[in-house]
């Protein structure tokens, strides 16, 4: 039988969209859950592999298009545990995926990608302890259209979308390189791409990584990352009810600040992005996590510590204060500790929670910005002052 056309890729269909490819050859309706079970929770796309499916339907998964889109080309192993993945699509584009394994230790006010975005009040202790929590930072696009000149991912422009098959991919190939005391905990749509600019193909990834056939993740557990696209960030909160953790990247309290280094406040400034947050509906002890990339003499001083203050009163936010990551198409850096510092105490003194986001992978280009298009030519100049 050819591919169901009306029906996305295989990867990306939920059980009642397999019953409908399947039913019209006579399967019954619980062949549908086995092939979803198959691709989401035992990670097999290869229908040969799939033993307790008989023959005749594993030849119909084949001609329905079932196998890998996607594969680990290399592995870039940091220092301190994580793991960047280089990731080639079958159209020959490559994206990265990086897992970030939980460290312990002193320092209540330095925090991983993964903490800083997540609350874990009803983590199970006797888990918690036996086990190591990997939280995934995955990405939603080839490259990026936002041009932030503190990020790597945007430095080549946008290539394409990524489909729902290949974002939940990313989990997929990625659960495979856990290591036999680690489990994924947290998944956090903090990669390339912003995910509200590709939201038809983000929100059906969400609700296959969250389905209970299959990963199984709570969307309690996954954050996504915006540079402030009001509209879709209203239509978020609207389809999920605030389940889904949002994370903000604000990084400038002034409108003219914001859009040198952000060029999305020209469309949708300060003033509607701060209502849409306002309006955002929040479950019961979340918190919106305010991202802020602190940036050398442009927008990392006291005053500008002080109309952070200002401008989030009334939101309930938690803030990840982020020492810019150097990348390679920018002469703009992080500023002295004791600035960062400086900057903390401010906030933490106006009564907000406020961490100084741990580095993370920055020694195989992993941390927070750096991801990137490798080998891309920049298209546009992100050191704007």
């Amino acid at each position: 039988m050819p591919p169901s056309p009306s029906l996305p890729d295989p990867v990306a269909r939920f059980p009642e969209e397999w019953a409908d490819a399947l039913k019209v050859h006579g399967e019954r309706p619980y062949r549908a859950q086995q092939v979803f079970r198959w691709i989401h929770t035992r990670g097999v796309l290869d229908p040969e592999k799939m033993t307790d499916i008989k023959a005749t339907l594993r030849d119909k998964l084949k001609e329905e298009g079932l196998g890998r889109v996607a594969e680990v080309a290399e592995v870039r192993r940091s220092s301190d545990g994580t793991r960047k993945l280089l990731i080639r699509l079958r159209d020959g584009a490559t994206i990265e995926s990086v897992l970030i394994p939980a460290v312990s230790g002193p320092g209540s006010n330095a925090q991983t990608d993964a903490d800083a975005v997540i609350d874990d009040e009803d983590d199970d202790e006797n888990e918690a302890a036996s086990r190591v929590r990997v939280t995934q930072c995955i990405s939603t696009q080839v490259g990026c259209a936002m041009g932030c000149a503190f990020c790597a991912s945007g430095v080549a422009g946008l290539k394409r979308h990524l489909g729902p098959e290949e974002i939940v991919a990313q989990v997929l190939l990625g659960r495979e390189l856990l290591g036999p005391n680690e489990y994924l905990r947290n998944i956090v749509l903090m990669g390339m791409g912003e995910p509200l600019h590709n939201y038809d193909a983000t929100v059906r990834a969400l609700r296959l990584l969250s389905h209970p056939l299959g990963i199984n993740i709570s969307l309690r557990r996954i954050t996504l990352s915006t540079s402030g696209l009001v509209p879709e960030i209203e239509k978020l909160g609207q389809e999920f009810g605030g389940q889904v953790v949002l994370a903000i990247s604000l990084h400038a309290t002034d409108d003219e600040t914001r859009s040198r280094l952000m060029p999305i406040n020209r469309k949708y400034p300060l003033d509607r992005l701060m209502a849409a947050l306002k309006a955002y509906p929040l479950t019961r002890r979340q918190r919106i996590t305010i991202e802020y990339t602190l940036v050398s003499g442009k927008n990392d001083g006291p005053e500008a510590a002080r109309k952070l203050a200002s401008l989030l009163r009334g939101v309930p936010v938690k803030i990840n204060l982020i020492p810019m990551n150097p990348i390679g198409a920018s002469t703009l850096g992080p500023p002295d500790w004791s600035r960062v510092e400086a900057f903390q105490k401010i906030l933490i003194e106006a009564g907000y929670s406020c961490f100084i986001r741990r580095r993370r992978g920055d020694d195989v280009d992993a941390a927070c910005g750096q991801l990137a298009l490798l080998g891309a030519k920049p298209k546009v100049r992100v050191d704007r002052t």
